[in-house]
């Protein structure tokens, strides 16, 4: 019995392993360690119920107290050439209408869905500061006299 619980912890540190390094992030680090320590222990005879709450435990200790460093460990956000329009100015070529789901707005030659940071109504013709970029749409606003 002691030979298939070991296997059984080892599977899962291999699975572990696996869905770690099919990601860009830290996944299932944690499990992979807990399931580590619990294979070690199941060398020694211990019970199934022991190894059990001995993998739970683990893995909430590991999340608990080494997410806080793996998190600055792993920097800012990259930046994309998308977040490079935030504070541009834009012409809106359809009026925004939040409500109704309209609004479309060029932005170096490139048309962009565009949103109302605020909710407001923004006619066509006018210009916008953009403000954020989610996926391909563009949260503008309307420009003061400054901004134009």
């Amino acid at each position: 019995m002691t030979a298939a619980l070991s296997a059984f912890w080892f599977v899962i540190l291999i699975f572990a392993i696996i869905i770690e390094l099919s990601t860009t992030q830290f996944v299932s680090i944690w499990f992979g360690a807990a399931a580590l320590i619990t294979l070690i222990i199941s060398f020694f005879g211990t019970p199934f119920w022991l190894q059990i709450i001995v993998f739970v435990i683990m893995t909430a200790l590991l999340l608990i107290f080494t997410r806080p460093i793996v998190r600055k460990l792993g920097g800012t956000a990259e930046r994309t050439n998308a977040d490079m329009n935030i504070g541009m100015n834009a012409v809106i070529t359809e009026s925004v209408d939040n409500t109704r789901s309209l609004g479309r707005a060029t932005l170096g030659g490139v048309s962009w869905k565009a949103v109302s940071e605020d909710g407001s109504k923004i006619e066509a013709g006018e210009t916008v500061v953009v403000k954020d970029v989610q996926g391909a749409k563009l949260i503008v606003s309307k420009c003061g006299p400054e901004n134009r």
